[in-house]
């Protein structure tokens, strides 16, 4: 009967550093939506967001990944990944909507939340290549710029008959939502932790600097597409899944 390796429950300072400036981007966040500095707020998502793929990567860089790591780290994702994004839809354009309005943002928070814990009781058994259900830095990086981007500008145009600007909200709710959800689900998406341990070719190196450069041109622009073509991701590479077994199938049987 071999002794089982116990997890190391050690506290390593340079993982935990970096993970507590995302949560006080996230916190930052939230003081800014509640001062009405939406533009600010929704950037600070985005400066955690770096924190956090800073702190993941640089503790698996440095073997210094911990249970407490992981659990601290996932509550500090609930903080600026769930709870900032929440709160900044609702006090942009969602406070006007009524029910649908807080209900919206409450479920992306609890998806936030299933998900976080999710994730954790998956952690050493998923497949590294794939997350199961939209990762919550990606769910707020849409939400962030869909609101950095102002992509329903038009609310701030009333009619005398109607107020057009809440089709506008009501739109966000729904995508707001549907982020909730794509969380919470089975769909994969894929994780590019392969790249870590991957050399990268000059092609490669040159096609991020281009990036670099268009994304410093139009930030907004360039980090809203990105993520939302990232959120178009996981149903795409799920369907594929999908017929790829259907076709192994097929040919099981006919053998």
């Amino acid at each position: 009967m071999t002794e089982q390796k116990p997890r190391n429950r050690g506290i390593y300072i340079l993982p935990s550093v970096l993970t507590t400036f995302g949560l006080f981007a996230g916190f930052y966040s939230i003081i800014a939506s509640i001062n009405g500095d939406f533009t600010i707020a929704a950037i600070s998502i985005m400066v955690a967001m770096l924190w956090d793929t800073l702190d993941g990567r640089v503790a698996r860089l440095t073997n210094t990944q911990s249970a407490f790591g992981a659990e601290y780290d996932s509550l500090a994702d609930l903080v600026s990944f769930g709870l900032a994004p929440a709160l900044l839809v609702y006090l942009w354009g969602f406070s006007g909507l009524g029910r649908f309005g807080w209900l919206a943002a409450f479920v992306y928070l609890a998806c936030a939340a299933l998900r976080l814990a999710r994730f954790n009781t998956q952690v050493g058994s998923a497949d590294k290549r794939y997350f199961q259900g939209l990762p919550s830095p990606a769910a707020a990086g849409v939400i962030a710029t869909m609101i950095w981007l102002k992509i329903w500008a038009f609310a701030f145009f009333d009619s005398d008959v109607i107020s057009i600007g809440y089709i506008g909200y009501y739109l966000g709710a729904v995508i707001t939502i549907i982020c909730g959800l794509l969380m919470v689900s089975n769909v994969r998406y894929y994780s590019f932790k392969e790249l870590d341990s991957k050399k990268a070719s000059f092609r490669f190196l040159l096609a991020i600097v281009l990036s670099l450069i268009v994304l410093l041109y139009k930030p907004n622009i360039v980090l809203f597409t990105g993520f939302f073509l990232y959120l178009l991701s996981g149903p795409f590479i799920t369907i594929i899944g999908i017929n790829k077994r259907r076709i192994e199938k097929k040919k099981i049987k006919t053998t």
